[in-house]
């Protein structure tokens, strides 16, 4: 039963982490597909995934974990920016990771192979990470 009533607690959370998420996805596909045939598809990733992750910081930290964040000193919000920022890396790479592994290792260097490693598997893995990370470690507390 606690179990219910936690993924109940959390369920508005992950609902609008799932419309910001869906929002920087968008974001990071875009820019990937345009960017790769001009700058490689690594670099193509890391701009794409940089601007995402700017979409998915305002996002969250002003809707999806609004009751949560700091309106206190400085350091709290510096706090909370640092810790999104490193959940998020990680996030990138596991989905440059993914992209590494497809297209350098296994040899699948196509356009298609390339968005499916990174945007398909990869931000499905990174998802799951930067939800629990950015609820547990940066928004952690709610407002008193």
């Amino acid at each position: 039963m606690a179990a219910r009533g936690q993924l109940r607690s959390a369920l508005p959370e992950l609902l609008k982490f799932g419309v910001i998420g869906g929002l920087g996805y968008a974001t990071d596909v875009v820019l990937f597909v345009l960017l790769r045939d001009a700058l490689g598809p690594v670099l193509a990733k890391v701009l794409s995934l940089s601007a995402s992750t700017a979409v998915a910081f305002v996002g969250n930290k002003y809707w999806t974990f609004r009751e949560r964040r700091a309106d206190g000193p400085a350091g709290e919000t510096g706090r909370e920016t640092a810790l999104f920022l490193a959940v998020n890396l990680v996030g990138a790479l596991v989905q440059l990771g993914c992209l590494g592994f497809s297209h350098y290792l296994l040899g699948l260097t196509g356009p298609t192979a390339d968005l499916v490693s990174s945007s398909v598997i990869g931000m499905a893995l990174a998802t799951a990470l930067r939800f629990w990370g950015t609820r547990t470690l940066v928004f952690r507390a709610a407002r008193a």
